[in-house]
């Protein structure tokens, strides 16, 4: 758990207060938005056995994603949709997602932790860790609150679109979500513009 606070505890010492962790889900599938979030954790939070969400099972996941909702000082989700995706390109959808969940947050931070090499527009510090949501608590908080509203999200569409079987691989390029693309071809919530979606137009 030291180890996972690390990041969090430099940043109290240089000074800064209010520290969000932000990270997102849903960057590689062929299908459905990018859902990102931030968290602001209290220094003494305990959180053990929170990791990069895709390291734990699903029951981990639901678990720990009420836990964190009630030990966090504030947390925020975005959400981008496949239109948008498809119009701006998942890399600045994803960076618009994780811009709405800060400011979502209640609290404004005064540092943004965030998970990869890419910045948002933001006006605080920001630290950019690669692999963040398995060296930081407040990533890897963010990281499950992002994956477990993002499948819910995709269990939804499945109950409008049972043929893909979004409940099973959440729009992920699967070997039988490509098959399915294959056989019906592409429903209203697939990236248009992505590889093994676009062919099937």
């Amino acid at each position: 758990m030291q180890s996972m606070l690390e990041f969090e505890i430099q940043a109290g010492k240089e000074g800064y207060q209010t520290i969000a962790g932000v990270d997102e889900a849903g960057r590689g599938p062929l299908a459905g938005p990018v859902t990102a979030a931030a968290v602001i954790l209290p220094d003494d939070v305990d959180l053990e056995g929170v990791n990069d969400s895709k390291k734990l099972t699903i029951a981990q996941r639901e678990k720990f994603f009420v836990l964190i909702q009630e030990k966090a000082i504030a947390f925020g989700i975005g959400s981008v949709g496949v239109d948008e995706i498809d119009s701006i390109n998942i890399l600045q959808a994803t960076r618009l997602a994780m811009k709405m969940a800060v400011n979502r947050l209640s609290k404004s931070p005064d540092l943004l932790l965030i998970d990869g090499n890419q910045g948002i527009e933001f006006e605080s510090a920001q630290w950019k860790l690669v692999k963040g949501d398995t060296r930081s608590l407040s990533i890897a908080s963010a990281s499950i609150l992002a994956k477990v509203t993002r499948d819910r999200i995709m269990e939804d569409y499945h109950r409008q679109y049972p043929q893909y079987g979004f409940d099973r691989h959440k729009g992920y390029g699967t070997e039988l979500h490509r098959q399915q693309i294959e056989r019906w071809g592409p429903c209203a919530i697939h990236r248009k513009t992505f590889k093994g979606v676009k062919e099937f137009l």
